[in-house]
């Protein structure tokens, strides 16, 4: 939902893809929050702020928000993300968007994590607005399944 903002994050390494596609998220009627990295730093660490867009996707009552996280392969960066209840990260670093739309319609994913040194621009964004306008089944068994997830301690 436009009404609440994308949260976004990156390391050094998806720094130039997150500003790009901020600006272009911004041209679709979308807010972001920006999480950092505010500005290039070559040997910065993502687990920092991956964290705090995580915590924010974890905290959120609405079940509305998402965020969109950027590093070299996206991988280490959803693992991150992972760790929190109620968070669930899908990876993108290009190739078929059935894994997209999958994210969202069985696992009501609500991080995407892309693999910036992996996708063009332009594969991020067709990416991104797939993701983002893809809605959530609400099927019963995948309901399930995501209730058995948000259980695991």
């Amino acid at each position: 939902m436009k009404n609440h903002p994308i949260i976004l994050a990156s390391d050094h390494a998806g720094y130039k893809l997150k500003e790009e596609i901020k600006a272009f998220l911004a041209t679709k009627g979308y807010k972001t929050d920006d999480m950092g990295a505010h500005a290039f730093v070559e040997d910065d660490d993502y687990p920092y702020f991956m964290t705090q867009a995580a915590l924010r996707i974890a905290q959120d009552s609405s079940g509305f928000a998402k965020a969109i996280i950027f590093g070299k392969s996206g991988q280490g960066e959803a693992m991150v993300a992972n760790r929190f209840p109620g968070v669930r990260a899908a990876v993108y670093y290009g190739g078929s968007h059935d894994i997209l739309k999958l994210s969202r319609e069985h696992n009501n994913a609500n991080i995407l994590s892309i693999g910036a040194g992996f996708v063009t621009e332009e594969e991020a964004k067709v990416a991104i607005v797939q993701w983002l306008d893809t809605p959530f089944s609400h099927e019963e068994k995948h309901q399930r399944r995501i209730e058995e997830m948000d259980s695991i301690e």
